[in-house]
């Protein structure tokens, strides 16, 4: 399998212009919102696929937060998905994907539950970051007009439309390595150029905030922040003191194939490798790791068994190439953030 966007290097440290975006999926758009400043550091993703996308999800991590995430399982009823939420503030945020299903509702998005036309109840899953008390203040979390605005801004922003990276949306107050380098939103796509599967499209957006560090790299580029005391002073860094308690990374994979709803939730699985080559350690019991699959159904696969498994080993390797080089941009995209209560430098210069 060859791709027509080349995998990041180990030892380069800037910014990949052709890393591409989860928007390369034709139909697939991205909506931000966040707030920043007066103690709040946190913000809310909203990846909209075109109607009739399958979903799928596998939570790694050992301390979730998450919404609608059962309604994903290939066993279960509904095999499609409205929207897909990734938020900051904990499971106080999950609020947020209220708002998103409000928004789907108003137009109409949803699945129908009655012959009345637009009654329908959006699917709406949705996955949170700790970043409680990043800006300052505890108490502040993403609300449920946040997820809708996010959601429309999604809508408006257009098909093919350029995503905002580093320190937006959910990733406005996320954190690396113990909570002492700056995370952050990154996305990158590849298209497939040869095999059964030639043509598809494979798309990835993260948000970064893990226990562990990024591997792929380099060292640091400044000296580790971290929290800091009341008069403003640096206290042990996160990463040395154990760092913060709760931490995840959630990922959102798209694709224009058409893939089932066990082959969506077993394209979320593989993507999972790419966190682990990204990231160490990863998918500790100090992690909420959350992968979403969205698959739009735009490109058909080979029915044949031979050749359908074939294509499916292909999306599946790309997912997880994809997932890996989001999460390099993320922190290449990411940029020192000072709080009250914390000094975050950039991993990268």
């Amino acid at each position: 399998m060859r791709a027509t966007t080349p995998p990041p290097g180990p030892d380069d440290d800037q910014p990949h212009p052709q890393a591409g975006a989860i928007t390369d999926v034709p139909g697939v758009r991205v909506g931000q919102v966040q707030r920043v400043g007066d103690g709040w550091l946190t913000g809310v993703t909203v990846v909209l696929p075109p109607p009739g996308t399958v979903g799928g999800v596998d939570v790694r991590g050992g301390g979730p937060g998450t919404h609608e995430t059962d309604a994903l399982d290939p066993r279960t009823l509904v095999p499609t998905v409205d929207a897909v939420v990734l938020t900051g503030g904990s499971a106080f945020g999950l609020v947020s994907a209220h708002g998103a299903q409000r928004w789907c509702a108003e137009q109409g998005r949803g699945y129908p539950v009655s012959p009345v036309p637009g009654q329908v109840v959006p699917i709406v899953p949705a996955a949170a970051v700790f970043d409680l008390g990043r800006g300052g203040d505890f108490t502040t979390h993403p609300t449920q007009d946040m997820g809708h605005a996010a959601a429309a801004a999604a809508h408006a922003s257009g098909d093919g439309a350029a995503v905002a990276r580093g320190c937006v949306g959910a990733g406005t107050g996320a954190a690396v390595a113990g909570a002492t380098y700056k995370g952050g939103v990154g996305t990158a796509s590849l298209r497939l150029t040869d095999g059964p599967a030639a043509g598809t499209v494979v798309g990835a957006l993260v948000v970064v905030n893990a226990a562990g560090a990024p591997t792929g790299l380099g060292p640091p580029a400044s000296a580790p922040g971290g929290p800091l005391d009341a008069s403003g002073v640096q206290v042990v860094p996160g990463a040395a003191a154990g760092g913060s308690p709760l931490n995840t990374t959630l990922v959102v994979v798209a694709t224009d194939g058409g893939l089932d709803p066990a082959e969506t939730s077993r394209t979320a699985t593989a993507a999972h490798d790419g966190l682990a080559r990204a990231l160490d350690p990863v998918h500790t019991l100090a992690d909420g790791d959350t992968v979403f699959a969205l698959a739009t159904q735009s490109v058909a696969l080979p029915v044949a068994r031979p050749e359908r498994v074939a294509a499916l080993v292909a999306l599946q390797a790309a997912a997880a190439t994809v997932v890996e080089r989001a999460v390099a941009d993320a922190l290449r995209s990411a940029t020192r953030t000072r709080t009250p209560v914390h000094d975050l430098p950039a991993w990268t210069a």
